[in-house]
């Protein structure tokens, strides 16, 4: 009765609806400028049981450490690379040991659990998103498109699996009432008016999230008593940027999560409540990165575009009439 496209980022189901390429010019994914290395473990962390996620962050490159249960880990270096890396560097003594060398002088978390892992248990992959369909169609009769084949984003918020979650319940509650076939094809296009504006914004978010830590972030600006004087180190732009954020961005990242998970029944188009806190406190975030022009470019963009991204912004102006 029903055909669903979840058939990822490259998917032939979107291809063959919108009469457009599978990859490359024209099918809409774009590379996102970073390559990462995944890793999973069995790893006896000395803080098992008191710190879940951890995050390094400084120039070009950061790197994540998160215990998912039983004894199990799983850590993440990003890189901002050119597309291909994974094959045109060379790495002869295994990705571990190349990533110790990327990140020398860094933690020694980050070393002893790079030490820990296997090569085997290690694989790199270049990271591709798609902005939601704002503007082209996500249906077509009663065919559908769900996660990644509409709307495939960054990882950095762990929102990717999540949010085809969020289209298949929602898909059910459209589907689950219908009594006729010839329901179908008003009941998707019902599906994908209250899934666009939210996974456009969490679109949005993702690739925000993952530029302002490569491109903004860097290490934190400070003042220290050395050999006999005062140091200022690393007072740089981004530096001091960093240092002002550091009190305001848990508060962010708390506001963050529950505009995630508040909304996630979709029973509206704009979730109004999860989205206020959110907008006021990311503007907070952007007045203090903007200090100029040209880094503010840096930190996102500005007002809405910074926070839900371009896509975001469409699909809410896309949707305004339905609200008037």
């Amino acid at each position: 009765d029903v055909l669903l496209g979840a058939d990822g980022i490259w998917s032939a189901v979107r291809a063959t609806m919108r009469d457009e390429p599978v990859k490359g010019d024209g099918s809409g994914v774009s590379y996102s400028g970073y390559t990462v290395f995944a890793g999973e473990l069995d790893y006896d962390s000395f803080d098992n049981g008191l710190v879940g996620y951890k995050v390094y962050i400084g120039p070009g490159q950061y790197f994540v450490i998160t215990d998912i249960g039983n004894g199990r880990y799983q850590w993440y270096a990003f890189l901002a690379k050119p597309p291909g890396s994974a094959e045109k560097e060379e790495k002869p003594d295994g990705s571990a040991k190349y990533l110790g060398d990327v990140f020398e002088g860094w933690s020694k978390d980050i070393h002893h659990i790079l030490e820990a892992t296997k090569e085997h248990e290690i694989q790199q992959r270049d990271l591709y998103d798609r902005p939601p369909s704002v503007f082209k169609p996500w249906t077509k009769k009663s065919v559908a498109l769900l996660g990644d084949s509409v709307h495939a984003m960054m990882p950095n918020l762990g929102q990717g699996g999540c949010q085809a979650i969020e289209d298949a319940y929602v898909l059910v509650e459209e589907l689950s009432t219908l009594k006729t076939r010839d329901e179908i094809e008003g009941s998707l296009k019902s599906y994908r008016g209250r899934r666009l504006i939210r996974s456009a914004a969490v679109q949005g978010l993702s690739r925000f999230a993952s530029d302002i830590i490569i491109r903004g972030f860097d290490t934190p600006a400070k003042i220290v008593f050395k050999d006999g004087g005062i140091k200022f180190e690393n007072f740089n732009y981004a530096g001091i940027v960093t240092k002002m954020l550091q009190p305001i961005l848990p508060i962010f990242f708390m506001i963050q999560f529950n505009f995630l998970y508040d909304g996630y029944k979709n029973d509206s188009a704009i979730d109004l409540k999860a989205t206020l806190g959110f907008l006021l406190v990311g503007g907070l975030v952007l007045l203090v990165g903007l200090g100029g022009l040209e880094e503010g470019a840096i930190i996102g963009g500005l007002g809405l575009e910074g926070l839900l991204g371009t896509e975001g912004v469409e699909a809410i102006l896309a949707n305004l009439p339905e609200f008037l």
